[in-house]
């Protein structure tokens, strides 16, 4: 550990982050493109919330799109419909509605996260090796500057999917 005071920022460091950020905004938007004529983009953060996490009761899902249970009832009953949810009892609560993601549901968060990949590997592949190197510990690092808060709001906004799945996050 070093003994060094922490140094604010400079303006450079945080303009160099806010490019590289508008940058992965549009590889986001791009992969959301390839299916916005069958979703909207709350749909989308539904599957994928189901797709990472398992199965999720409806309250997690509107807990984690921030909305009121019967307007994440409506977006998930034209999953339903669409035949990209399924929606049972909890056995647990017959009360509760449990979401589970179906094949087809899932081979749809799959051709959006494949598009995503496949964007960022032209795009690292434009770079010289010695730069794409670089950025592995520099986004280690800024993904490590992240609290465990924020970390959370991240994930509650259905935004994460595969590798980043939270463990620890209640499946309520």
């Amino acid at each position: 550990m070093s003994n060094a005071q922490p140094v604010d920022p400079t303006e450079a460091e945080i303009e160099s982050v806010m490019r590289a950020a508008r940058v992965l905004v549009g590889v986001s938007a791009q992969s959301f493109a390839v299916v916005e004529d069958r979703l909207t983009l709350p749909q989308l953060r539904v599957l994928v919330m189901v797709t990472s996490r398992g199965p999720l009761r409806l309250a997690a899902v509107a807990d984690g799109l921030g909305v009121h249970p019967s307007n994440a009832s409506r977006a998930c009953d034209r999953l339903v419909v669409a035949g990209l949810l399924d929606r049972t009892d909890d056995p647990a609560d017959r009360r509760q509605l449990v979401l589970r993601v179906t094949p087809k549901g899932e081979a749809l968060v799959d051709e959006v996260m494949s598009t995503r990949r496949a964007t960022i590997d032209r795009l690292l592949s434009r770079m010289a090796p010695a730069d794409r190197a670089a950025l592995v510990p520099a986004l280690t690092a800024l993904a490590d500057a992240a609290d465990d808060g924020f970390l959370r709001a991240v994930w509650s906004m259905g935004w994460t999917t595969g590798d980043d799945a939270d463990p620890s996050t209640p499946r309520s």
